[in-house]
């Protein structure tokens, strides 16, 4: 089963491989590595991997949900007597799974310990096992986008903190990262800004677990590029970012957001349940949701939300009451998945002690209509077909038009257009035309499609800027389809019918 992060689907509807974001783990490695080293970079989301290509170690990195292609190039590269390196994430996270594929692990943060790791391969004496600890960002380096693809890649990609204070059951970023938010130097952050914005970038991901936890950086950051936008000569950029939905409380902190040009987030709001979320410790999310999310979309700020399902207060209704919940919400794009317990997380430590785990989740969570659990008020084989109804109602093109209708509603233009209006301006890159031309594609999946095309389309013309939201929204629409139709997971019949009819 191929995964699914980025755009396949322009493959798919005849244009060249596209990754959605610029990955930032093999840029920030290389900006380590010493002048010495002559460094490659390969994507495997967007290009093919040269098995053969002359080099003395592979490094590979990736998340859970690449792992069985990346043990698949481990194999190949140490059958080819390559010296292959595996770190990131996952291989942090579950060290057992992965030791074994791999001649050097590199476990947690590397900053602290480039400098032993490349001198020991410089030497020919390296060790198996290398760990790193949790630095301060005031010494990273920017990252080697010099050595990247960029040509593919639609957004590019800056790091504003690393961790998070909150202490959700299920995420594995506080066992990786930390529960301290450790911030980078806001000089920094307009440097790397700078950086990629000469390559041509002109949509940014801050990749921040969450960008809006600590407000006095988030403010210090958003007051400043703001500021920097305003002095950009050649287009402004489209920032987006992780956060929580708690942000919704400070009006400051969402008008400075849209006049900085961070208009588009992704936020977790995982479940209307209350007693679900007080189970899984997001308290931040024990507010009005929808209210919330409709302040975001006055404030021209989209989030695209994260929705599961099968927590242990969750019965069979559960997906009946997420669809009716989302549905009243102003957020078109929605990831949907299963309760899953990944490696290191408390979930999965609670599930192993009630012996309530399937797997170690290496594998099956890659899936996210699967699961490594077994559920405390249904079967699994009732999860899955629960999660199938609710991503297919989700998706029925007239139900996504209706939320998508529902934040051009709202939603009430630039905040100061004469200062920010990044949306049509500035050079398009090749792989921005595609994304265009993408969008343009979605009439022709079926009748349904076209009129939600149509009714949306119409709609943002009689609304300042509100049309290159609308035009995200549907790539992102034609990414989904191509990811549930190539999975075997697109199934209309289920659309109005109840779950488990």
């Amino acid at each position: 089963m191929p995964t699914y992060i980025g755009g396949e689907q322009f493959a798919h509807n005849g244009f060249p491989r596209t990754t959605m974001m610029a990955e930032l783990s093999i840029a920030t490695v290389a900006a380590l590595a010493p002048d010495d080293f002559e460094v490659r970079l390969c994507d495997a989301t967007f290009e093919d991997v040269d098995l053969d290509a002359n080099a003395d170690f592979v490094g590979i990195t990736g998340r859970v949900n690449q792992w069985p292609h990346g043990r698949e190039l481990a194999g190949e590269f140490r059958r080819r007597g390559k010296t292959v390196l595996i770190g990131g994430s996952f291989a942090s996270l579950s060290p057992g799974t992965v030791r074994p594929h791999c001649d050097v692990l590199v476990r947690g943060e590397i900053e602290e310990i480039a400098g032993e790791l490349f001198g020991d391969l410089a030497s020919g004496a390296w060790k198996d096992e290398y760990a790193g600890g949790r630095p301060e960002l005031d010494g990273t380096k920017v990252p080697r986008w010099d050595l990247y693809r960029n040509e593919r890649a639609l957004m590019g990609t800056v790091q504003t903190s690393r961790g998070c204070p909150f202490e959700c059951e299920f995420c594995d970023v506080i066992a990786y990262l930390g529960r301290r938010q450790r911030h980078k130097p806001v000089a920094k952050i307009l440097e790397e800004c700078d950086y990629v914005y000469s390559l041509g970038y002109r949509k940014i991901f801050l990749t921040d677990d969450n960008f809006t936890v600590y407000r006095g950086f988030a403010k210090e950051v958003l007051g400043a590029l703001a500021e920097w936008q305003a002095d950009l000569a050649d287009g402004k950029v489209e920032f987006l970012t992780q956060l929580s939905i708690d942000a919704a409380r400070d009006d400051e902190l969402l008008r400075m957001c849209a006049e900085a040009g961070l208009i588009h987030s992704y936020i977790g709001i995982e479940t209307p349940n209350e007693e679900s979320l007080r189970e899984t410790k997001k308290r931040q999310n024990l507010v009005d949701m929808t209210a919330a999310l409709e302040k975001f979309a006055r404030y021209g700020i989209t989030v695209a939300g994260g929705c599961i399902v099968g927590f242990d207060h969750d019965g069979p209704d559960i997906f009946e009451r997420q669809f009716e919940f989302l549905q009243g919400t102003p957020v078109p794009h929605l990831t949907v998945g299963s309760l899953t317990a990944p490696a290191a997380t408390p979930l999965e430590a609670r599930l192993a002690a009630e012996g309530r785990l399937l797997a170690d989740g290496a594998g099956i969570i890659a899936m996210p209509w699967n699961s490594n659990l077994v559920p405390a008020q249904m079967s699994p084989e009732e999860l899955v077909a629960g999660v199938k109804w609710l991503a297919n109602n989700l998706y029925d093109p007239a139900n996504y038009g209706r939320r998508l209708l529902r934040f051009i509603e709202l939603y009430e233009g630039p905040r100061d257009p004469a200062h920010l209006d990044p949306r049509g301006t500035g050079p398009l890159r090749p792989v921005d035309m595609d994304a265009m031309q993408l969008l343009t594609h979605v009439p022709s999946l079926g009748s349904e499609e076209a009129r939600m095309f149509r009714e949306v389309t119409h709609a943002a013309r009689a609304k300042p800027g509100a049309l290159s939201y609308v035009g995200n929204f549907l790539v992102l629409y034609m990414q989904v389809r191509y990811m549930y139709e190539a999975g075997s997971f697109w199934d209309p019949s289920l659309v109005g019918r109840p779950v488990f009819a």
